[in-house]
């Protein structure tokens, strides 16, 4: 058998003008992301409202999070957070300075 090793925090992808989603993991019940962002943000107009909930933790960087409650959560390195199915939310900034590195884990 041969197991294949990866690391999440790098290689970076060189090109980062737009935000990095990467699938690591994926199946008809859970779905794991890498997602790289530099100073990336979610379009003003629209919100995230995803069928399966999310679990996210930031392995490198920051960013927060905005609820249409009104609710803003900022989760710096080692931070997480699980965002229920229906719930909707959109990335209001990631740090500017380096790359936030995102592990997201979708399931159902």
């Amino acid at each position: 058998m041969n197991h294949v090793i990866k690391n999440i925090i790098s290689p970076l992808p060189e090109d980062l003008s737009n935000e990095v989603i990467e699938d690591l993991v994926r199946s008809s019940t859970v779905r794991i992301e890498r997602i790289v962002s530099n100073g990336h943000s979610s379009p003003e107009s629209g919100w995230y409202d995803q069928e399966d909930s999310e679990w996210v933790v930031v392995l490198q960087g920051s960013g927060a999070i905005l609820f249409e409650s009104g609710e803003e959560v900022v989760l710096n390195v080692g931070d997480s957070i699980n965002i229920s199915a229906r719930t909707k939310h959109k990335v209001l900034w990631t740090d500017m300075q380096r790359p936030t590195i995102w592990l997201a884990v979708f399931y159902r």
